[in-house]
């Protein structure tokens, strides 16, 4: 395991640099705009942010190729390492069409923001929670699936979770805003490696909705995506959320990873 680790570190250090030109300035804009330029990295690693990275799993929506073919992630277990308060061991499966692959790897952070002022949900409903902090967390993510199952391959990228904690001290996942139009938190943004061929492609995922999705995304309240794409893993997801239709509704609450 040790070995695994110091391997998935290495991986992590390379693809931080990688990725880093990736994001669009929208997306630049939207993680880092109104928050202390500050570091609070070395200041705040005592929180343990890995109950944040399992929170709104029903609510996970994620992408994979240019044609926007639906995946499904379930983070499993995420577990802070002891001896290194930056780095968390994650387990979980992915889902395309039906097939499942197993992953294992690391999250990785490299940056946690504070934000320059406070926000209080609508109406400022938490305006009197007494309210610490908020923020995010930026992080990089390496996810290996098992090479021994059918077409596995392995995920890298970055991510920010919007957190804060709360009058008690205690770190909360920031669903302040969520009925906020453009509400979303979790955002992974990256690629999906094929073992075999080395075939790269892009593949996003996050809560409620998903970075950098293009045309995708066609809901204004809430992610809705275009007719167009229903045919690549959307027309339950369609079907459930925005028709409740039953069977659909059934499938998608169905717990695919036991």
């Amino acid at each position: 395991m040790k070995l695994f680790l110091n391997i998935l570190l290495l991986l992590v250090s390379i693809n931080v640099c990688g990725q880093a030109d990736e994001p669009t300035t929208t997306w630049n804009n939207y993680i880092f705009s109104g928050r202390d330029e500050k570091e609070f990295k070395d200041s705040l690693s005592q929180y343990d942010f890995a109950s944040l990275w399992k929170e709104r799993e029903n609510t996970r929506v994620g992408f994979i190729g240019d044609n926007y073919q639906r995946i499904r992630i379930k983070f499993i277990s995420v577990n802070k390492l002891k001896d290194s308060p930056l780095v968390y061991e994650v387990t979980g499966k992915s889902m395309v069409d039906n097939l499942i692959c197993d992953f294992h790897g690391i999250i990785t952070i490299t940056s946690i923001k504070i934000d320059s002022s406070m926000h209080f949900g609508v109406d400022d409903e938490y305006k009197n929670q007494k309210i610490k902090k908020q923020g995010v967390v930026i992080a990089a993510y390496d996810l290996l699936e098992d090479s021994l199952q059918r077409h596995s391959g392995f995920f890298n990228g970055i991510l920010f979770t919007a957190w804060y904690i709360n009058r008690f001290g205690k770190l909360m996942y920031d669903d302040i805003e969520i009925y906020s139009d453009r509400y979303r938190n979790n955002q992974f943004i990256g690629t999906w490696t094929d073992y075999k061929s080395r075939k790269m492609e892009k593949c996003n995922w996050g809560d409620y909705r998903i970075p950098n999705s293009g045309d995708l995304d066609i809901g204004a309240g809430e992610f809705s995506p275009d007719d167009k794409y229903l045919k690549y893993g959307w027309q339950t997801y369609r079907d459930s959320h925005l028709h409740d239709n039953i069977k659909a509704k059934q499938f998608e609450e169905k717990e695919w990873w036991k």
